[in-house]
Formats: structure tokens, sequence, C-alpha cells
């Protein structure tokens, strides 16, 4: 009786192993075979997505349809049109449940609204206009105010998602003063928040990036070290690199082009931005109570004690959260690193690798928020019970933002599933010649990026695919991480431009700005530097030029193209040009 209880625990044991090998492998197999079965339809649900976006400017409207299309493409096969749209329907659903159910999207969800709670207690005790008015001082025009802007977007290096909710609301005040439009802000968020933690030393980018990096080493056979290859591309990340200067650049020069132009014209006549829709500026009229109690005395401390909380408490929780999650785990070398020298450079850069970065965030903005109402409570600002109505309140005014983040979560899901990614690289591999490579890995990455939103998925589609293509082709060290710092900075390019990425919606959002007036403005100096990147940059650097003389020529030729390409946005400027004009007609 025994034995055959066993026998059958044995055969009931050895089933569930071999159907969840089975479902495995299906998991893994099922993107390739999407991608096969729908081919160029793969592409529709971020067309769908980014086209609407442009056309109805409601990005929550735009991500839905997205989203459905997607899921109408998968239900299509098999049921008839009114079927699948209803599957697609609960398809979203499921999604969007999924989406927040993540460990790690809802950390970034709760670190959203707990720093929304944050900056309003900062406002409302007087802290913000404090440091606006204190850094007015400082700005004593347009040039120092965005030079000023940029400076705080590299202090706050760690993070690209905090870096866009704290510098858009402390610097708002000082550039409204100043007439610099809150499209010309939400850029500079944008371009110093992913550009900035994708080659900081110490970020919540580095794990990502070490790991796939290694694992790509790895699966060709080479032992190296990836944070040394990680250094190593650094230098070679142009755009990275390009984009913070093109911000100084046409800071200095006070010299715009494209529609950014427009929007930095009618800000110095007194207009706003570009918005002209009236639901939208009451809505992002929310954003700027930044306003104090009455009554309240005006305090820089208010604002650099809470602030300084968050920054410091969110490199304490990287630490803290690496350095547990360490020595829970089996590496013995690393964990001896740990005990032997917790403070060396090398531990920290473990720690800050193996860190839950949503978690920790999450864990300083809360505690940020719990600083800055014990001052308030301690000063007789408010009470403990109107501290947290406005930590609340803080907290309402971007719950729009995480609604955002699910959608784009959820289209991120549905592109994944369809093969969409796999699809591109299909459509875009092939034989190509040794100095090309590198611009053409930067290219597919910013148009995978681009199309789903997401950097960090398409490093991790990418890496593993261009490291062993550019290693099969030159096996020298020099070449692959030139290739490998294409994979890097394509994701960002094509992230920076996407109107679905979180990023660059946190971006508008911190700046006020209207989400599409943002992209639209922002994209045409996104492609200029990218064109600079591919020209002056990769190829020069696929035919083994060095860095030390890539970088100047590549700064002199932006440095060419702003002044043949900009203008002038002093209006005072603008109506002499316009006045010699006519006396000379």
């Amino acid at each position: 009786m025994k034995k055959r209880n066993f026998r059958l625990f044995l055969m009931t044991t050895m089933f569930f192993i071999m159907t969840t090998a089975l479902s495995f492998a299906e998991e893994v197999d099922i993107q390739a075979q999407n991608a096969e079965r729908f081919g160029i339809f793969t592409l529709i649900p971020p067309i769908v997505a980014i086209s609407l976006a442009f056309i109805t400017k409601n990005v929550i409207v735009s991500l839905v349809i997205g989203i459905m299309s997607g899921g109408f493409i998968l239900n299509i096969i098999g049921s008839n049109p009114f079927m699948a749209l209803f599957y697609s329907f609960l398809d979203l659903i499921d999604r969007a449940v999924e989406s927040l159910a993540d460990p790690w999207n809802a950390g970034i969800i709760l670190q959203v609204l707990a720093i929304g709670g944050v900056i309003n207690l900062v406002g409302k005790m007087g802290g913000a206009k404090a440091i606006a008015e204190a850094l007015s001082k400082r700005a004593k025009n347009a040039k120092s105010a965005q030079i000023i802007a940029w400076v705080a977007g590299l202090l706050v290096f760690f993070d690209d998602y905090a870096n866009s909710l704290i510098i858009g609301p402390m610097m708002r005040p000082v550039t409204d003063k100043m007439k610099i439009s809150r499209e010309r802000l939400a850029f500079i968020i944008d371009a110093t928040a992913a550009p900035v933690a994708g080659i900081a030393i110490i970020s919540t980018w580095i794990g990502l990036e070490v790991g796939l990096i290694g694992s790509a080493f790895e699966s060709i056979g080479v032992d190296t070290n990836a944070f040394g290859v990680f250094l190593n591309t650094i230098p070679f990340r142009f755009y990275n690199i390009l984009i913070l200067g093109f911000i100084v650049m046409t800071a200095l020069l006070l010299k715009e082009f494209g529609p950014m132009r427009k929007a930095e014209i009618e800000c110095r006549r007194g207009g706003l931005n570009l918005t002209v829709n009236e639901d939208v500026d009451k809505e992002l009229s929310k954003h700027d109570d930044l306003e104090p109690l009455p009554g309240v005395k005006l305090n820089i401390w208010n604002a650099i004690i809470p602030i300084g909380t968050l920054i410091l408490g969110a490199l304490f929780a990287f630490y803290y959260s690496g350095y547990t999650t360490i020595m829970g785990g089996e590496d013995t070398a690393i964990i001896e690193l740990m005990k032997n020298s917790p403070a060396s450079f090398e531990a920290i850069k473990e720690a800050f690798s193996n860190a839950d970065a949503s978690v920790a965030l999450f864990q300083s903005a809360l505690f940020a928020g719990i600083v800055a109402v014990v001052m308030g409570v301690c000063k007789k600002i408010f009470t403990v019970s109107e501290a947290l109505d406005i930590w609340v309140d803080g907290m309402k005014t971007l719950v729009i933002t995480g609604v955002i983040l699910i959608c784009a979560w959820s289209l991120s899901s549905v592109i994944k599933e369809l093969g969409t990614a796999k699809y591109l690289i299909t459509l875009l591999s092939g034989s190509i010649p040794q100095f090309i490579l590198p611009s053409l890995i930067f290219v597919l990455g910013a148009i995978i990026s681009f199309a789903t939103g997401t950097s960090y998925g398409t490093i991790g589609i990418l890496m593993p695919l261009a490291i062993p293509l550019a290693y099969s082709i030159n096996p020298d060290m020099s070449y692959v991480i030139v290739s490998t710092s294409a994979v890097l900075t394509g994701a960002i390019f094509g992230d920076h431009c996407s109107p679905i990425s979180d990023t660059t919606i946190l971006s508008s959002m911190g700046a006020g700005c209207n989400h599409i007036d943002h992209v639209r403005t922002q994209m045409p100096y996104c492609i200029f530097v990218a064109v600079i990147t591919i020209l002056f940059g990769y190829i020069p650097a696929g035919f083994g030029l060095p860095v030390y003389l890539i970088l100047p020529i590549a700064f002199i030729a932006m440095f060419i193209g702003v002044q043949l390409f900009g203008k002038s946005v002093e209006v005072e400027e603008i109506k002499e040009i316009k006045g010699n004009e006519i006396l000379e007609g």
C-alpha cells in the first residue's frame, strides 16, 4: 500500500515538474511565435498609442486603445471580432491589475505618491517659496535660471524618477519668474534624468546595466569584470554626454529652434506655454499650488531638511537594501567584502547594484514626509491632523501620473507578449559592415525604446544580442565596448523621445507642462543630438577613432548646428531684427 502511495506521489511530482517545464518553455517561446505569426501587425499597439497621443493629446485614452488593440490581435484568431473586442477589454483589466500587483511597479507608484506628499508639505511650510526666492537672487536672468536647473538635475544623479519629481516643483517658480517656458523646463528635467542616472557610477540603473553586461559576456565565454566594462562605456555614451552639453549650450546662447522656440517666445511675451486646452491648464495649475499657508515665515531650511532627508535617505536606503540582499545571498566573496570593508567603494557599488530601488525610494520618501510633518508641527505651522491632510492632498495631484504609469506598463506587457521587439530585431538585423554596427545598434535600441516606452526593457532585450554580435564581427574589446555603449544610449534616446515613457510622463508632470507639448517640443532636440551622436560619435568610433578626438569634434559639430538652426528667443532682439528687416525692405 505504501509502495503504491509512493509511486502515485512520484508520478504526480514528475507530472507537475514536466507540466511546469513545458509551461516555462511555452512562456519563453511565445514571444518568438507571436512575432512570426503576427508579423508587421505586432507594431500596431505602439503605433496606435503613439499616433493617438499626438492626435488626441489625451495620453490615457491613447494608451488604453493601444492596449486593447494588442489584446484584440492576440484574441482575434479563433474568435469573431465582437468576442475579440470583449476579450481585449478583459485583457486590459488583467494587465492593469498585474501591473499594479508587481512589487516593483507598486513601489514606483507608492514613491511617486509619497514624493508628491513631501513636496506639498514643503510648499505649505514655505520652503519651496523660500528656495525659489533664494534661487531667484542667483538666477539673474534666463541663462542662469536654466543653468541652475541643469546643475540641480545633475545633483539628483542616483535615480531618474526622483530627479523628475524633485527638480520640477523646485524650479517651476524660478523659471516662471524668468519667463522660461514650462516646455523648456520639462526638457531640462527629462534630459538630466535618465541620461545622468544611466552614466552615474552609483545609481538605481547600475544593477541592471552591470548585470546584463556580465551575463552577455558569460554567454560568449569571455571572463571579464562587468563593472569595469560599464566604466569603460561611459566616455562612449555620446548621446548622454552631448544632450547634457546641448542644454548648457542653448541656455548660454539663448537660441532655440522648432516648436521649443515658439514656446519660449510665447512665454517671453507673457504667455504660459503652448497649451491651449483650458481644462488641461486647470489640471496643471493644481501642481503649482506651492504657496505657503497664511502667516508662515519663509525659511529655506523648511525645504533643505526634508528634501535633503529624501536624497540622503534614498542613498542610505539603497545601501541597506543591497546590503541585506547580499548578506542573505550565497555569494561568499561579496559577503566577506561587506563584512570586512562595508564602507569601501567596491562594497557601496555592490550594495547599490543589489538594491530594490522602488522600495528604497518609497522608504526614503515616507521618512522624508515624517521629518517634514515633525518639523511643521514643532514650528507650529500646522497640527498633525492638518499635516496628514496636506500630505494626502499632495498625493492626489499625482494620482493621474499613477494611472498613466499603470497604462504604460500594461501597454509594455501586451507589446512584449506580441513579440514586437523580436519582430523588429528580426526585421532589421542581418549582415552589416563592421563600422556601422554601433550606429545600427543605437538606432535599433532607439526604435524599440520609442515604441515600447521603456529603456530598461530595451536594454534587457538588446544587450544579450548586441555583445555576442559585436564580438563575432570584431573580438577586439574596445569595439565590443563601443557596441555595448550603443545599446545603453540608444535605449535612453528612444525612451527620451517616447510619449509613453514613464520618465517622459514624470518630467512633464514635474514641470507642470502639458505632456504632448513636452514631447513635441523636445523631440527635435533629441533627434538633432542623436544625429550628431551617430555622424560624429558612433560612426567614427566604429572606425576605431579614439574618444578623446571624437568628443571635441562632436561638440564642435553640435555648436555649429545650434548656430545654424537656432535663433534668438529674446523678444527685444527679435523686435530689433524685424525692425531692421522692415527698414531695409
